[in-house]
């Protein structure tokens, strides 16, 4: 198991300002960071002791991470990472190793690298990716108002038609 012993994940033992006596904190990175890791896991629909075993980590160790405790390494990011099945980047950005994509982020050559997706999926995606930018870009827009009607043709994929 993966724990440095006074490494940068470790806050010298603190806990975090504010932790107890039922303050709020308006921004907090690390429960911020833990909180998401958490909600990830939940969406995985894994335990706490699976991820801390495919991660590589105790679970007194993940446990202290997801509850803004401790500051995880670049590594230990990527090994929880991996377990969780998703992109090790994503918890760089949460952290703060990385700075965040520019708005709008590259979604196709992110769909292009991923390497669970055969090349139907990837092409499948990029299409339906691609037509939301162009009906966006006509003015509908993906969460505008645009009903079906003879001349538009079909409904979009998402919202009501004909309301």
């Amino acid at each position: 198991m993966t724990e440095p012993p006074g490494a940068p994940d470790d806050l010298a033992g603190a806990r975090h300002p504010g932790a107890a006596g039922g303050r709020h904190q308006a921004h907090d990175p690390l429960r911020e960071l833990g909180a998401f890791i958490r909600e990830q896991r939940a969406v995985a629909r894994m335990s706490l002791r699976r991820l801390s075993e495919l991660a590589g980590i105790s679970n007194p160790y993940l446990s202290q991470i997801e509850r803004g405790l401790r500051r995880p390494s670049a590594e230990i990011l990527q090994q929880i990472a991996r377990g969780l099945r998703i992109s090790a980047e994503t918890l760089y950005v949460r952290a703060g190793f990385l700075d965040p994509p520019a708005a709008g982020g590259d979604v196709e050559a992110a769909v292009l690298a991923d390497p669970r997706l055969d090349a139907e999926q990837k092409q499948a995606l990029l299409g339906v990716y691609r037509s939301f930018l162009a009906a966006g870009s006509r003015g509908g827009g993906v969460a505008g108002d645009r009903r079906a009607s003879p001349a538009s043709g079909p409904c979009p994929p998402v919202g009501r038609c004909n309301e």
